[in-house]
């Protein structure tokens, strides 16, 4: 018989006979779990959960208790914070604020240990969920697999961890799906003899992204490891990874790493298909098969989803081109039904994907995933600004050097730069396949859709406002005043030079049609 326990650490009270409804709810989490049956929902409200609210750590579930906060908004407001002594049979004494065990489930909160040499949630020799959580400032890593642990850990932000984000040892295994993993020592680890799927997770801007060693053997699909300050990927020991087959290519993304992208320091030859990799970007015995990762093929009519874009006229800086496929005709490929995609759930752009989706402004790709974390090209960009916006050409057409007649994209580029959404390069150039910065997206939409142009903020409420082009500074604080931006994962810090990702883009289109009130207004924290 399943039941929901609530629990709230402001109005709570753990005496008496609480704890059965939201308005007599329990204090702690602690006294919810004492004797917790198998299938009960423990509810907490926003607020912090430590040892001065009457919490004792670690805290354990019993086996198939959820512990649930709100994982829309991936924990946020709901804040537990300590650690207590765990004595591991594989690791020995450990500062733990979570130990998961069978068939439990930590969903929606927020976790954080600042003890010495401390984790977040501890996952050994059990099979629990972890879902739609965020693991920030832990000492040492957010997630911990040993033993012969086989969680599902999906869809979680790990982000300012001391030693890793998610680390995976001795015989531990399970699905690592749709995480970031961002500003932490080394994003995820696998070592031992592990054996996890990792899928659909990006690592960025941490120490290096992902690093694999001993005998693990992990298998990655659809990953993006990029702008780390070392490596995308580090291999050693006798590592061997699933990297991709004929039969189910890789799909995985690195780039824009500080060293190599991939470095393969291990005593086995990593194999390479279907991956978007620079070979000159990597070190060590890599064979690619193919260095190309599986893309949409957008059909000629109507315009494909595809995203990102250019400035109005300024020099981009020069950014890594994906290799083309051989054949540029695309070949016809049927639009998977609307709000059909399988990657987003949880996602925090996921409501203005599936919006956008419904009304086929956007498609995803032929195994109806839709690849949020993802880029976008400039040919990719047009065609979606000509789908969202069927703009009216305002000045005559021309013809670019690197843009074929027999092009998937050449109508959509050139409506897109007769209505002024998009412009070439002062070397006659367009550089169709090249993937777009952020604030070549906020420039592209305020001039093209002609958003109100009065406002009243200022760019020092971005952390990194030196970084903005001076061309874009004016757009920049019309899409401010005008709710455009998106800011994820930090609101103060608008990244105007990275490469936009297709989520990113999405949200910036979902706003400008709502303020034409095309479409009604989604509410997101990450909305500037």
């Amino acid at each position: 018989m399943t039941s929901t326990i609530y629990v709230n650490p402001v109005t709570g009270n753990d005496s008496g006979n609480t704890g059965n409804s939201p308005q007599v709810p329990f204090k702690t989490i602690t006294r919810a779990l004492r004797g917790a049956a198998p299938g009960t929902t423990i509810q907490l409200s926003n607020g912090t959960y430590n040892t001065d609210s009457g919490e004792v750590f670690p805290l354990t579930p019993p086996e198939g208790v959820k512990i649930l906060g709100n994982e829309a908004n991936k924990g946020s407001g709901i804040l537990i914070q300590g650690s207590g002594n765990f004595l591991s049979r594989t690791f020995a004494r450990q500062n733990v604020t979570f130990v998961l065990t069978n068939r439990s489930e930590l969903r929606g909160v927020t976790v954080t240990n600042p003890e010495t040499r401390g984790t977040g949630v501890w996952i050994e020799s059990t099979a629990p969920i972890v879902a739609n959580c965020t693991f920030t400032k832990c000492k040492r890593e957010g997630i911990f697999i040993t033993g012969e642990g086989n969680p599902q850990i999906l869809h979680n932000n790990l982000i300012e961890n001391d030693a890793n984000g998610i680390a995976i040892a001795n015989n531990g295994k399970g699905i690592i799906q749709g995480n970031t993993c961002l500003r932490t020592g080394f994003g995820i680890v696998v070592n031992g003899a592990a054996t996890p799927s990792l899928i659909g997770n990006r690592t960025t801007e941490n120490r290096t992204g992902l690093i694999f060693y001993d005998d693990s053997r992990p298998a990655l699909r659809d990953n993006i490891s990029d702008r780390n300050t070392q490596d995308g990927m580090t291999l050693l020991g006798n590592v061997q990874v699933d990297f991709g087959s004929t039969s189910s290519p890789g799909g995985n993304i690195f780039r824009d790493n500080g060293q190599f992208d991939i470095q393969n320091a291990s005593n086995n030859q990593l194999i390479s298909v279907g991956n978007q990799v620079n070979p000159s970007r990597t070190r060590g015995n890599i064979q690619f098969v193919d260095t190309q990762t599986p893309t949409p093929v957008p059909p000629p009519n109507p315009t494909p989803e595809p995203i990102p874009v250019p400035a109005p006229n300024p020099t981009p800086e020069p950014v890594p081109i994906p290799v083309p496929p051989p054949n540029p005709t695309p070949t016809p490929t049927p639009t998977p039904p609307p709000s059909n995609l399988t990657d987003i759930s949880g996602h925090w752009a996921e409501k203005f994907i599936r919006e956008l989706n419904q009304r086929e402004i956007i498609i995803g790709f032929r195994d109806r995933t839709f690849k949020p974390d993802a880029t976008i090209t400039r040919a990719q960009f047009a065609a979606l600004i000509v789908k969202a916006f069927n703009p009216r050409p305002i000045r005559q057409g021309k013809k670019f050097r690197d843009v074929r007649d027999n092009f998937w994209a050449n109508e959509v580029i050139q409506k897109a730069y007769e209505s002024g959404f998009l412009s070439g390069y002062p070397d006659n150039t367009f550089h169709p396949n090249q993937n777009i910065p952020r604030v070549q997206v906020i420039v592209s939409l305020v001039n093209g859709a002609g958003v109100n142009a009065a406002y009243s903020q200022n760019l020092t409420r971005f952390d990194d406002y030196t970084d903005i082009p001076a061309y874009a500074k004016e757009q920049v604080l019309i899409a401010l005043n005008n709710r455009i931006i998106v800011n994820y994962p930090n609101l103060n810090k608008l990244n105007p030079n990275r490469d936009a990702t297709r989520a990113e883009v999405t949200v910036m289109v979902y706003q400008v049609l709502a303020g034409q009130n095309r479409v009604a207004a989604i509410s997101s924290p990450y909305l500037v």
